[in-house]
C-alpha cells in the first residue's frame, strides 16, 4: 500500500517549505497579524509568481492545472509556517467557487485574475448563527428590474477587508426545504451600501462583520443557477475543511517539532528534559495525535479530489483534527513550561491559529452529528 506523496508533490513541499522560511519569518508574521490588512502584497506577488495563487485552476484559465491534493500539499506548508494572508478565502473560498459553478465568461474574467494575483475574493456565507448549513442563510435578495438588491449581515467573514469581491450567499426564495431558495452573488467589495468592520479574534487572522444594506447587484453577477446555489456552497465547505485540516496539520506538526527539539536541549538536574518519562509520553502523544490527523486528512483529501462520496470521511477529518491539533498545541506549551507563556514565543501563534481553525467550518460537535447522520442515526 503506497501512501506517499508524488515526485512533484514532494519538490512542492519542499520548495514551499524553503520559500516561506525564508520570506516569511516569524517577525514579519507578527507584523501581519498586527497589521490591518493582514498580508504582504510584496509576498503575496512573489507567491503568485510561483504558481500558487493558480495552482489549482486549469490551464486556460491562466493556473497551472494541479490537482486538489496538490493544492492540500501546499497549505500543509502555510500551516506549518502559519501564513498570514487571504490565500484561502482567494484560492479555496472564492477561486475554487468559481470555478464550480461560474459561467464560462465568469471564469475567463476571474481566475485569470486570481492566479496572476490581481484579484483577492472571499466567501459570505456564515451569519450571527455562526452555522454553517442552509437553515442560518436568512440574508435576502429580492429581485427586482435590473438585478436583485441584497440586505442582511453576515459575521465572521474571512479577509473581507482587502478583498475585491464578496461571493455573497442569500436566501432568494423561501420554501420547506431550506437547501432551496439560496443563490450565490458577485459582490463588488467597494459597491454602495457594503460595510465591513474588522473584528479582534484571538488568532488575530482578518474576520470581518459585513453589512449588506439595500446593495444592488446585477444578474450576470449570480454564481450557478439562481435559487440553486447550495449545493455550489456545500461543495466549497466540504474541500474548505478538508483545506482547513491540511493548515492546522502543518502546524501541528510544527509544534511537535519545536517542542521535541526543545525536550532534546533544555538540560534539568544534569540531563535532556526529554530523558523524563512525562516528557517523552507527551511527545509520543503529540505525534500520535499529528500522524492520526494527517492520515485521516490525506484520506478525505483523495476522496474528494476523485469525486468519491466523502461527506462521513470529511466530518471525521475535521472533528478529529480540531481537537487532536488542540491537544498538540496544548501539550506544547506544557514541554515549553513558562518560557512557552511568554507573549515573545512563537508556540502562541500556532496555539491560537488552532483554536481558530477548530471553530472553522465547524467544530467537533458540529462534525459529529454529520458523522451520526451519515450513520443513519
Amino acid at each position: 500500500m503506497e501512501l506517499g506523496l508524488s515526485e512533484e508533490q514532494e519538490m512542492l513541499k519542499t520548495s514551499a517549505r524553503d520559500f516561506l522560511q525564508k520570506e516569511c519569518p516569524k517577525q514579519l508574521v507578527r507584523q501581519l497579524d498586527e497589521s490591518d490588512t493582514g498580508y504582504s502584497s510584496e509576498l503575496w506577488q512573489k507567491m503568485a509568481k510561483l504558481g500558487w495563487t493558480g495552482l489549482v485552476f486549469p490551464e486556460k484559465y491562466g493556473g497551472s492545472g494541479g490537482s486538489f491534493l496538490d493544492l492540500i500539499v501546499l497549505l500543509e506548508e502555510m500551516g506549518h509556517n502559519i501564513l498570514p494572508g487571504p490565500f484561502f478565502s482567494t484560492v479555496v473560498l472564492g477561486g475554487l467557487t468559481v470555478l464550480a459553478a461560474g459561467s464560462e465568461e465568469q471564469k475567463k474574467d476571474i481566475l485569470p485574475k486570481i492566479a496572476s494575483g490581481d484579484m483577492l475574493l472571499t466567501l459570505a456565507l456564515t451569519e450571527p448563527s455562526a452555522r454553517y448549513d442552509a437553515p442560518s442563510v436568512k440574508t435576502k435578495a429580492v429581485a427586482g428590474t435590473d438585478g436583485h438588491v441584497i440586505n442582511g449581515t453576515k459575521l465572521f467573514i474571512p479577509d473581507a477587508n482587502v478583498a475585491d469581491y464578496i461571493l455573497c450567499v442569500a436566501r432568494t426564495k423561501k420554501g420547506k426545504n431550506p437547501e432551496d431558495g439560496i443563490t450565490i452573488f458577485l459582490v463588488n467589495a467597494k459597491s454602495p451600501g457594503v460595510k465591513g468592520t474588522l473584528l479582534k479574534t484571538l488568532a488575530r487572522d482578518k474576520q470581518c462583520e459585513v453589512v449588506f444594506d439595500n446593495v444592488s447587484v446585477p444578474q450576470s453577477n449570480i454564481l450557478g443557477k439562481p435559487d440553486q446555489g447550495w449545493p455550489t456552497v456545500k461543495d466549497t465547505l466540504q474541500k474548505a475543511t478538508v483545506a482547513k485540516c491540511a493548515e492546522m496539520v502543518g502546524g501541528a506538526q510544527a509544534a511537535l517539532e519545536m517542542a521535541v527539539q526543545y525536550a532534546k536541549d533544555r538540560v534539568q538536574f544534569n540531563r535532556p528534559i526529554g530523558s523524563f518519562q512525562a516528557i517523552q509520553h507527551y511527545c509520543a502523544n503529540m505525534v500520535t495525535d499529528v500522524d492520526g490527523a494527517r492520515f485521516i486528512t490525506y484520506k478525505a483529501a483523495w476522496k474528494v479530489n476523485e469525486g468519491l462520496p466523502s461527506d462521513m470521511d470529511v466530518a471525521i477529518a475535521k472533528a478529529w483534527t480540531s481537537e487532536a491539533c488542540g491537544r498538540v498545541t496544548l501539550l506544547a506549551h506544557q514541554i515549553f513550561g513558562a518560557i512557552g507563556f511568554t507573549m515573545d514565543h512563537d508556540i502562541h501563534l500556532y496555539y491560537r491559529r488552532a483554536k481558530a481553525g477548530e471553530i472553522m467550518f465547524g467544530d467537533g460537535d458540529f462534525q459529529r452529528a454529520i458523522v451520526a447522520q451519515e450513520l443513519g442515526l
